[in-house]
């Protein structure tokens, strides 16, 4: 027998938003393979780690977060870098887990919350309300009733014919329903949608949906509030399709590294291809590990410039020649 369906309507709303992203994401997905950078990537990372944490009242920045992502030392309470650190290694290892397996689940909860709660990983043992500050959005299924809740869901998700932009909303919302784990459940939703996005088009890996919502939180929180009144997910379904089409809309910037002067001067030194040792002489630089440390691996990192034979590193024949994102810099 298939597993009851989570309560919700396909409005013409719901209808006309599904094409409009559907057509966008074929342009964006053209534009992101002429365009793609790791780069890019990357901030699109650290903006969503940023947002999604800044909704539950994490207060880095996202330069800070981008500094505990390099390893780099940030002065700032110490329960926030730990959750900036713990984002971080989920959403690396995103791709890693199936959305319908709560085992899959619970591991990245742990992932998430390590350190933070004691129950991480774990379902909840007690009851809870749903709050936004001060206000209780609802009470949450009792403790006992959530394990075999989560077991549902999951096997909705993975029997469902619906589109995956109607599932993941209709899932996102029922979890926050559910609200099965102590803490976390915000973060966790958000990071679940993403995955079975992902899923189904790569892309979302790398789409910073969660900022967006941080944008809109307010309505983010109106529009659960409004499905549970109506016992249907619809309004919270059009919410989350309007911030992904808005997402998707939003132009990425070009941000601009910041270059230091000894990757700037690098990078005006190379012409062509050019070996460590050439580019070391050019540079009239004689100590090879301040080379390397300040100019080679900065430029690397930056993907501003890139090896001649990337799959030799250590090749005595290997040479470094600008990338695209590093003659950008020269115009």
């Amino acid at each position: 027998m298939p597993p009851s369906s989570p309560p919700f309507t396909i409005t013409p709303a719901i209808i006309h938003l599904i094409a409009a992203i559907s057509e966008k994401l074929g342009h964006h997905s053209a534009q992101q393979e002429r365009e793609g950078s790791l780069r890019l990537r990357r901030i699109n990372r650290i903006r969503t780690i940023h947002g999604s944490l800044a909704i539950e009242g994490n207060t880095l920045s996202e330069e800070q977060i981008t500094a505990i992502l390099e390893g780099k030392p940030v002065i700032a309470p110490p329960h926030e870098i730990q959750e900036a650190r713990n984002a971080i290694k989920a959403y690396e290892q995103l791709e890693q887990w199936q959305p319908s397996s709560s085992s899959h689940l619970l591991k990245a909860h742990q992932v998430l919350m390590k350190g933070l709660i004691d129950d991480a990983g774990c379902y909840r043992s007690g009851n809870v309300g749903v709050m936004n500050g001060e206000q209780v959005l609802h009470m949450a299924p009792q403790a006992d009733r959530v394990r075999k809740l989560i077991e549902n869901l999951m096997k909705w998700l993975s029997s469902t014919d619906q589109h995956p932009l109607i599932s993941s909303s209709v899932f996102h919302y029922e979890f926050e329903f559910i609200h099965p784990f102590a803490d976390g459940n915000g973060r966790m939703g958000r990071l679940w949608q993403t995955l079975i996005l992902t899923h189904w088009n790569p892309l979302f890996a790398h789409t910073q949906i969660e900022s967006m919502v941080h944008t809109h939180q307010q309505a983010y929180y109106q529009a659960i509030n409004q499905s549970t009144q109506q016992t249907d997910s619809a309004p919270f379904i059009e919410f989350m399709l309007r911030t992904i089409l808005d997402t998707i809309n939003s132009n990425t910037p070009q941000v601009t590294p910041q270059l230091t002067p000894q990757v700037r001067k690098l990078l005006t030194t190379l012409k062509g291809s050019m070996s460590r040792d050439e580019l070391q002489g050019a540079l009239g630089l004689k100590d090879r590990k301040s080379f390397r440390e300040r100019y080679l691996l900065p430029a690397l990192e930056e993907s501003l410039i890139e090896m001649t034979i990337p799959d030799k590193p250590n090749s005595r024949l290997q040479g470094y020649r600008l990338t695209e994102d590093g003659q950008a810099t020269q115009d």
